[in-house]
């Protein structure tokens, strides 16, 4: 993420074929953001449109340089594209939202004022009577919400909602990809950030074509197990694959070598037992997935080493005087 320039405010906007409500979208954006009478920028992120929005980006550019038009190559998702926003903002605080009209820009002073009074590192809107459909949006999202706060321990009660403001180094501490946008606050509570939540407005759809359906419902469940494993995980894979391989093979053993007592207590045949077969796969398949946690903590340990990234995030850090060292 680039340095700050003595700006207040970033706006990160991903969108995809939106170009019926970006000229709405920025007049409404841009007279909000007037009226706070402090220094912001707006960022578009263009992820592989095929209308006409990189063209009226361009003109919504040439009339307000306050705007900053990021185009990606094709479409590499709302997450790469969050990423690609942070990368590029240089705003103390940065707030995110969709481009349908469905947040209202209005709700952008409100957020920041609970993000300032309350000192809090990120605030997650809360859609006030969502305006969607029932069936295939607001209880697949109830569920899904529901699901991964109690599996994740974060108690966010809208992950969904694209409205949302943080501090600039929160956004420093995590990395964005895959689909992982979804889980924004739970990645921000992993790296130590304190959340709020507040209400925000919800509005209709009226124009373009919604990007969501109940197709993500597996995708989110996919990413809830990697997320999961992040969680518990990500700085010790092989604490994951120790414990799994070492199961395996006790259990393994414990198979084969009751099998064994019984052939010389009793004389019994026992060559052609499945479960004799069953107690060698375990074993084998144990000790690979063992060593399969050994190659992760390697891989893991490298890129630590390669990259400079650090597996923990630092809130503040209270050094000792200087006098105290000689």
């Amino acid at each position: 993420m680039s340095e700050p320039a003595c700006l207040f405010l970033s706006v990160v906007i991903p969108l995809k074929d939106e170009e019926a409500n970006l000229k709405a979208l920025h007049e409404r954006l841009s007279a909000v953001l007037g009226r706070m009478g402090r220094p912001y920028e707006i960022l578009y992120i263009d992820d592989g449109s095929e209308d006409g929005s990189f063209a009226i980006l361009e003109e919504i550019h040439e009339a307000d340089r306050r705007v900053t038009v990021v185009r990606l190559r094709r479409n590499f998702g709302q997450s790469a594209a969050l990423q690609s926003g942070f990368n590029e903002a240089k705003g103390d605080f940065i707030v995110t939202m969709d481009a349908d009209l469905q947040n209202d820009p209005q709700d952008i002073p409100k957020v920041l004022e609970v993000l300032e009074r309350t000192g809090c590192d990120m605030v997650s809107g809360v859609r006030a009577k969502r305006k969607d459909r029932f069936l295939t949006r607001k209880l697949p999202s109830k569920i899904a919400n529901w699901l991964i706060s109690k599996a994740t321990g974060v108690p966010v009660r809208d992950l969904g909602c694209s409205l949302k403001a943080y501090k600039r180094e929160i956004l420093q501490e995590i990395l964005v990809y895959g689909e992982l946008h979804r889980f924004l606050p739970v990645l921000c509570a992993l790296a130590g950030a304190k959340i709020q939540e507040v209400e925000v407005r919800h509005h209709p759809r009226h124009a373009g074509k919604s990007k969501y359906g109940l197709n993500r419902v597996l995708k989110v469940l996919v990413d809830l197990l990697v997320l999961l494993y992040i969680q518990s995980f990500a700085t010790s894979p092989l604490h994951f694959f120790g414990v799994a391989g070492f199961v395996m093979v006790l259990s393994g053993l414990a198979i084969d070598s009751g099998l064994a007592a019984y052939k010389v207590l009793w004389h019994a045949d026992i060559g052609n037992r499945p479960l004799l077969l069953f107690g060698v796969l375990l074993i084998l398949g144990g000790l690979q997935v063992f060593l399969l946690g050994i190659v992760a903590e390697l891989c893991l340990r490298s890129q630590l080493l390669n990259s400079g990234k650090r597996p923990y995030a630092v809130r503040n850090i209270l050094r000792a005087a200087q006098d105290t060292f000689g």
